[in-house]
């Protein structure tokens, strides 16, 4: 399950956790993605706990998740969290969730490389 942890890796790992922020998808979507997606594909230990906290907040408004979130990474050992860099740029344009859902595709095949289940 292990890759080598570069620069794409940690962006296919932020790009993952900005759409899971996102308002453009319903919290329904984003507690399926977290079922399927295993922690373990999280290289970056803040990224990590970042995916622990929204899987653990479940099926909740996403404008609630990220009032919630940063308290929560906070008690979890990362008291300089800030969500805003996180998410940056804030706002994502419905082309732009395209691309960030392509990279939460990407992490749940690593998810799953024995199933090959996304790609072909």
């Amino acid at each position: 399950m292990r890759r080598k942890e570069t620069d794409h890796g940690l962006q296919l790992e932020r790009n993952t956790l900005r759409f899971l922020c996102s308002v453009l998808i319903k919290s329904g979507t984003r507690v399926e993605i977290c079922k399927l997606l295993d922690p373990r594909v999280f290289e970056d230990p803040l990224q990590r706990v970042v995916f622990e906290e929204i899987r653990e907040l479940g099926s909740i408004d996403s404008r609630r998740l990220r009032e919630l979130l940063p308290a929560r990474v906070a008690n979890r050992g990362f008291p300089d969290f800030d969500l805003k860099e996180l998410l940056a740029p804030h706002e994502v344009s419905e082309k732009e969730i395209d691309q960030l859902f392509e990279s939460a595709l990407q992490l749940l095949d690593l998810s799953h490389p024995d199933k090959g289940l996304l790609t072909e």
